[in-house]
């Protein structure tokens, strides 16, 4: 594929959070959603960087012998709105053996990059009490494709206390699960404060600054009723 530029806010290394294995983690700028909880506001009112597919791929090879097992996750932001970028790079890292793995809204549903892509890690939006059928009519379009590609594809929703814990909203979660058993599950990841110095960087107010962050015992009880034990 022919080198193309993309939009980023930063281009990090060595995360262990962010797939399998030691990864890359590209953040694209721009986002088609403006979330409450975004903990990278920077993806939506910064100005980002022009980046090319080749530079991304020069700077994975100089990380190779660390990223070994592991490879390149486009996070964001939302990479699907940088779809002929993200083919570039994803080709790129695979010319090196090296996977590639996008954090995504799952609200592009973009039939080639979700086939060139090794893995997506597919973020519930769910902080405004819907059912779950509403849940899996929003989300079916991108996990029907996802299924029919045969990838791997794990469910993530962010938990923030008073918004998103109550036992409907976590139902509905556990039905989206139930919808499309070829996920990996759904993760719940824990609602953070650490990103009110980025708003306030940027002259932005953090809409979730009234919120509390969700305690190790409350993340445990939400994934024991979404699994159906408790």
């Amino acid at each position: 594929m022919t080198a193309c530029k993309g939009k980023i806010v930063s281009f990090e290394h060595g995360s262990a959070s962010d797939g399998e294995g030691l990864r890359s983690v590209l953040f694209l700028h721009g986002c088609n959603l403006v979330c409450p909880f975004c903990h990278n506001p920077e993806t939506l009112y910064g100005e980002g960087r022009e980046i090319t597919s080749d530079e991304v791929t020069a700077r994975l090879k100089r990380y190779l012998p660390f990223l070994r097992g592991g490879g390149i996750t486009l996070s964001g932001g939302e990479p699907f709105l940088q779809r002929d970028f993200c083919l570039a790079v994803t080709e790129g890292a695979h010319a090196l053996g090296l996977t590639a793995i996008a954090e995504t809204n799952g609200l592009i549903a973009d039939e080639a990059l979700i086939a060139a892509l090794d893995g997506i890690r597919l973020d519930i939006k769910n902080q405004s009490g819907e059912s779950g059928e509403r849940l899996i009519s929003r989300y079916s379009p991108f996990l029907s494709l996802a299924k029919a590609a045969g990838k791997d594809v794990l469910l993530t929703s962010v938990l923030v206390p008073g918004v998103n814990d109550d036992r409907a909203s976590l139902a509905a979660l556990a039905a989206l699960k139930a919808a499309f058993p070829f996920a990996r599950g759904v993760k719940l990841l824990p609602f953070r404060k650490l990103c009110m110095e980025k708003y306030d960087r940027l002259g932005r107010p953090f809409p979730y600054a009234d919120k509390e962050e969700p305690s190790p015992s409350a993340l445990a009880r939400a994934s024991r009723l979404i699994n159906g034990e408790e």
